[in-house]
């Protein structure tokens, strides 16, 4: 590969990427353009353009992504409700795409030659960052620091930023307690102190939901409007995707929900354990089930659940821009055109639970399923439904006993 001679550099302004940027510029001999995405993770962005410009970058872009990542990305996989491993809600593994793609656009506006990221040759970002930026453009030069530098232990990245004048926040002196990712969807925590998967998570871990014993006493009640499988209003207040996010965020932290502590396996091959919140996502995948109840067909609706399982792991992995992920993106799409009503729910102490769900295109029949006397069923059909089905079975066994095989 020919030495990139122009970089966009996916920077936090923290200390592991300010170390890249230097690196970038000395090691590379690199001009080095900075990115830096809002995501909703509730920092101040602007320091990250402080740093930036004082390591003498001349091009920073900040850029608030904020309505595109839900509208664009998180909204698409809920329709799908997607779950990894049973139990994870992919905020991380959403957000790379955004970012990647971002990124190339900022590279060809600039022209630049290579891109940039962070992420460590242990873990999933790697690979969720490079499979998009060469699935959006396969002839991008692509640096990875983590696999080529030799500044591999905390103490050689303190030492090389000391040596370059980096500033160093006061906490990252000593060993950081763990490592937190976060944006509108969920904060992620790993490393150090929760390394060992028998130990609790401290308290102190969790940043964006109380403890679901210090949640109140009294349940909050809400209702969620959809509109073709995407969540559009909130007690009847429509609301933007990243605003309304942001108030289930707001809901489900005060209230407990949305804590998960998993254990799960990276593409790579490894085991890693990881503290997760996602209070608003949590809600929200409830209130999508909820209103599904009510609108989908039970062939689509079962389809949709076994389709499930594959989408979400294209999204762990890193194949949100495949044909595969397009494919079953428009099938789930298809499924949702009348996924619109509303779900009513009750958020009390780390729980979500549906307690009511309507929509103008419901499915349920009361007329049909009442334990009352009714005129639209007559329940002898159900003998020959039963007997149809039942035959395989009784041939089966009929063939079984004259067989022998009486077990």
């Amino acid at each position: 590969m020919s030495t990139p001679k122009k970089v966009v550099l996916a920077y936090s302004g923290g200390l592991d990427t300010s170390i890249i940027l230097k690196w970038l510029q000395e090691e590379k001999g690199c001009e080095v353009v900075t990115f830096t995405a809002d995501l909703g993770q509730g920092e101040e962005l602007e320091p990250a353009r402080r740093k930036a410009e004082a390591q003498g970058v001349k091009e920073i872009f900040i850029d608030d992504l904020r309505e595109e990542f839900v509208r664009d990305f998180v909204f698409p996989m809920f329709r799908a409700n997607a779950v990894y491993e049973g139990l994870y809600l992919l905020g991380t593994s959403i957000a790379r795409p955004l970012i990647s793609k971002r990124q190339i656009e900022i590279a060809h506006h600039v022209g630049a030659d290579a891109v940039c990221h962070g992420a460590t040759g242990k873990g999933n970002d790697q690979v969720r960052f490079e499979l998009a930026y060469y699935a959006l453009d396969p002839d991008i030069k692509v640096i990875a620091p983590w696999r080529e530098w030799e500044l591999n232990s905390r103490t050689k990245l303190l030492e090389y930023a000391e040596k370059h004048g980096i500033e160093i926040a006061k906490d990252k002196r000593g060993e950081a307690p763990f490592s937190v990712d976060a944006n509108l969807l969920h904060t992620s925590s790993e490393g150090k102190a929760l390394e060992d998967p028998n130990e609790a998570a401290p308290e102190f871990v969790y940043q964006r939901t109380v403890s679901p014993e210090a949640a109140p006493e009294t349940a909050t009640i809400i209702e969620i409007g959809f509109e073709r499988g995407d969540a559009v209003s909130i007690n009847g207040v429509a609301m933007s995707p990243a605003a309304l996010l942001t108030r289930l965020n707001e809901l489900g932290g005060a209230n407990g929900i949305g804590r998960l502590d998993l254990l799960e396996n990276r593409f790579v091959g490894m085991k890693s354990r990881g503290i997760y919140e996602t209070p608003g996502g949590t809600i929200l995948l409830m209130a999508h089930r909820g209103i599904e109840q009510i609108t989908l067909d039970k062939g689509a609706a079962h389809l949709k659940d076994e389709l499930m399982p594959r989408y979400a792991e294209l999204i762990y992995n890193g194949y949100w821009f495949s044909p595969e992920r397009d494919m079953m993106q428009a099938a789930i799409d298809t499924s949702q055109e009348l996924v619109t009503g509303t779900v009513r729910l009750k958020l009390y102490k780390g729980s979500v639970s549906i307690i009511g769900r309507e929509s103008p295109y419901s499915l349920y029949s009361q007329e049909h399923v009442t334990f009352e006397e009714d005129d639209v069923y007559d329940q002898a059909d159900a003998g020959g439904f039963i007997k149809i089905n039942a035959l395989r079975l009784r041939l089966l066994k009929a063939r079984d006993r004259k067989a022998g095989r009486n077990h």
